[in-house]
């Protein structure tokens, strides 16, 4: 591991991400081979970003429609601020979503946002993250996980999927 130029430590680089995207992809559609379409389902901002990654690797290796839902929260009053899901014309009704985020933390992120699709009567809803911690607070795991990682409560990942410092950082 490298330290970046934060003083964090690379635990991810860019080939490791596309890497595990490739994987989660697979894992993605071979739980899910019969359906005819999908929808996934990212969490502003990063969360999102891996939605499309994830979407054009599915459309690269599979001959299923993907779907791409935005989905807003306010992370820190998640019950304050409704959940919004961008588009709001794409139908979940007895369609797989996969809800997408970075990081899976305590899982409370997730909890809130899980909330949002049972209205629409989705067949299942499954979870993808890149990094999982492993400090469940929420009953909320991952179905899809990139890199399964255990750190301390004081320890923080974070994910960067733009070209500056691309990749995964323990801090």
């Amino acid at each position: 591991m490298t330290p970046s130029p934060n003083h964090q430590n690379l635990i991810l680089d860019k080939t490791q991400i596309e890497q595990k995207i490739t994987r989660m992809a697979y894992q993605i559609y071979e739980q899910n081979f019969e359906e005819p379409e999908l929808v996934l389902a990212g969490i502003h901002p990063n969360g999102y970003t891996l939605a499309e990654m994830l979407a054009r690797k599915l459309r690269e290796i599979a001959a299923l429609e993907v779907h791409l839902l935005r989905v807003t929260l306010n992370k820190t009053a998640p019950v304050e601020v409704p959940v919004t899901l961008e588009p709001a014309h794409i139908s979940l009704v007895d369609k797989v979503v996969v809800l997408v985020d970075d990081v899976l933390n305590t899982g409370r992120t997730l909890a809130y946002t899980l909330s949002s699709f049972l209205p629409h009567m989705p067949k299942k809803v499954e979870i993808a993250t890149l990094v999982d911690r492993h400090h469940p607070r929420y009953p909320v795991a991952s179905t899809y996980t990139g890199y399964s990682l255990a750190t301390t409560l004081n320890e923080h990942i974070m994910v960067h999927l733009d070209e500056e410092n691309y990749g995964a950082y323990l801090n």
